[in-house]
């Protein structure tokens, strides 16, 4: 199995490619497309638009003081936070995004394939609760699902699953027991909590042999 991670240069131009094209589909929606549930939780359309602004224009100040407001709960922070930054008016919402693009400042104690991860599964978050397409790059999405299985900081909030998984796309297989094929994008989802919406991509077949 290849599991060449991408290079750093490649991941941030990915990343910035992802930021300016999601720019361009919040622009275009509607008030009411921008209060539409999602996946993710409790979240808005908004919410989710707002999370993704929040860790390239943190600094560890800020990230001390949300931590200490939400009492140590990081989930909390991350919740509250994207929350409070989705109060901005919609259009603020989108210049922010626009204005990160380029930017390689990080969220504290992060790296660009969490950034690269948060763009990727949030945009997919967005995507799916418009009723739209959104096409994951393939060597992206092998490279944040790398990046999920191999989770140890920060704790990986999604349980693995304990299966082989098989993506039909690109070179990457992992885990054992039966056996999941597909995208690798579709496996990604699966891999962070989208399950709905990744098992409509997906094959199951028991494993073989002895």
């Amino acid at each position: 199995m290849t599991t060449t991670a991408l290079g750093t240069d490649e991941r941030w131009r990915i990343i910035d490619h992802e930021r300016a094209d999601l720019a361009r589909l919040l622009e275009s929606l509607s008030p009411e497309e921008w209060e539409r549930p999602t996946r993710c939780g409790d979240w808005r359309v908004r919410d989710v638009a707002a999370h993704l602004t929040v860790a390239a224009r943190s600094t560890y100040r800020w990230a001390l003081r949300e931590f200490v407001r939400a009492r140590g709960d990081v989930d909390r922070m991350i919740h509250d936070s994207a929350v409070r930054e989705a109060e901005r008016p919609v259009a603020e919402i989108v210049a922010n995004l626009r204005a990160i693009t380029g930017s390689r400042h990080l969220a504290p104690g992060t790296t660009p394939r969490e950034a690269l991860l948060d763009i990727l599964v949030h945009g997919q978050d967005i995507a799916l609760a418009l009723g739209a397409e959104r096409r994951m790059p393939p060597r992206a999405a092998r490279d944040a699902a790398e990046r999920v299985w191999t989770m140890r900081f920060p704790p990986r909030p999604w349980p693995l699953p304990k299966a082989r998984l098989v993506a039909t796309d690109v070179d990457w297989t992992r885990g054992r027991g039966e056996e999941i094929r597909g995208p690798i994008s579709a496996l990604l989802l699966l891999l962070t909590g989208r399950t709905a919406a990744a098992e409509e991509h997906l094959d199951r077949a028991r494993p073989t042999g002895p």
